[in-house]
């Protein structure tokens, strides 16, 4: 049986914002063989400075990223879409191993396979410190975030 991952495109808005919250609520779960399912075999990736390509590298690199960004939280919220495209952008908070938080701001672009899998993402990002006082993000540590949580426009990011 061939994987798929609904919804499928061509997107549409309701369908474009779907996978949107999929991709957020994977990311919180923190479960990098879990999250690489969504994405083809050979998914191709650019994430910062980093490019890499396939599940083994996606596995490697999220393992890396979340042993480093301690109380990962991240709110995605929909910029445009097209049948097999779908452009985000989205923040996330974090603190390093000496208790320094951090707001990672960035933009992606997602190209699909007809099958549902993410084929190419492509991710700009960059962070400021913030003092854990000027944190918004609050949820249960390893969860989606609530849906009364508010998101980056209710937020004012």
């Amino acid at each position: 049986m061939s994987e798929s991952r609904p919804p499928l495109p061509p997107f549409t808005r309701e369908t474009a914002l779907l996978k949107v919250r999929a991709a957020e609520d994977g990311w919180n779960g923190r479960n990098p063989e879990k999250v690489a399912l969504a994405y083809t075999p050979d998914s191709r990736w650019r994430n910062r400075s980093e490019i890499f390509q396939g599940r083994p590298a996606i596995v490697a690199f999220l393992t890396r990223k979340w042993a480093r960004e301690h109380e990962y939280r991240l709110i995605k919220e929909i910029w445009a879409w097209s049948d097999t495209r779908i452009a985000v952008r989205f923040a996330y908070e974090f603190h390093d191993a000496s208790g320094a938080w951090f707001r990672s701001y960035g933009n992606e672009n997602w190209e699909f396979a007809g099958n549902g899998l993410m084929a190419a993402r492509h991710a700009s990002i960059n962070d400021l410190p913030i003092a854990e006082g000027e944190r918004l993000f609050h949820w249960d540590r390893a969860g989606p975030r609530p849906a009364d949580h508010p998101g980056l426009t209710e937020l004012g990011l």
